[in-house]
């Protein structure tokens, strides 16, 4: 039997799910500003790691959580119950692309792992494709369900490859959001980034604070920057 993944504050499984725990959600789950949120929804949760981080990180938070695939929104809807926070998490099987709130009303922060690839040659599991193509879900119909459910002022968070991410930077205006916040990941010192996470508003404000961030020196021990924003999370590190 498949064991849990381990955690400080909360276990979960992710073995069925089309999306397992991984370094990209983990990041953008702990990057992510939470701060005032009322209302989330984590767009593609897969077995839910984003919707537990920030349950984790924010008290007052009620989280919606989506995903077009079943089995995935089972999986969570099962970490959920386990977890502290079983009262603020609802897992619901939807497509961003036409999802309507369960109740009235839009979202102070919605945080996104959404699909990367776009000329990827797509494997033989289809549900992992869904997951992971664009295809499913493009960057234009992202950006417009963003624009949709998010309330005045709110906030979106998502991460994508650093190679397209200039690119959605663009394509955002059209659809009235721009970015606040821009993290360039790089996954070892002295490489290219190969990930960027943006914060994007609907508020108007063309001002961007770019940053870097490295996951691992050269000698590929983590950095203590990665070691910051990752101790409240993950067991060992830090101590």
């Amino acid at each position: 039997m498949a064991q849990p993944f381990h955690f400080r504050q909360f276990s979960m499984k992710h073995h069925r799910s089309t999306m397992k725990v991984g370094t990209d959600a983990v990041l953008l789950g702990a990057w992510t500003d939470v701060e005032g949120a009322l209302r989330v929804l984590d767009a593609g949760t897969g077995s839910g790691i984003l919707a537990l981080m920030l349950a984790q990180r924010n008290s007052n938070a009620l989280i919606d959580a989506i995903d077009v695939d079943e089995i995935s929104v089972a999986e969570a809807a099962e970490n959920f119950i386990r977890s502290p926070w079983s009262s603020r998490l609802k897992a619901l099987h939807a497509d961003l692309r036409t999802f309507q709130p369960p109740t009235d009303g839009h979202y102070d922060l919605i945080i996104s792992n959404p699909p990367f690839f776009d000329k990827h040659i797509p494997g033989k599991n289809q549900r992992r494709n869904l997951a992971r193509h664009t295809a499913s879900l493009t960057y234009h119909d992202l950006l417009s369900a963003l624009s949709r459910l998010l309330a005045h002022s709110g906030k979106a968070s998502i991460v994508l490859p650093w190679q397209v991410g200039n690119t959605v930077r663009q394509l955002a205006a059209d659809y009235g959001l721009h970015p606040a916040r821009v993290q360039h990941i790089i996954p070892v010192e002295n490489r290219p980034a190969n990930r960027m996470h943006i914060e994007l508003t609907n508020n108007g404000m063309l001002v961007t604070e770019e940053t870097y961030f490295t996951i691992r020196r050269s000698d590929m021990a983590f950095t203590e920057a990665y070691t910051r924003l990752l101790k409240d999370f993950y067991l060992g590190l830090g101590e």
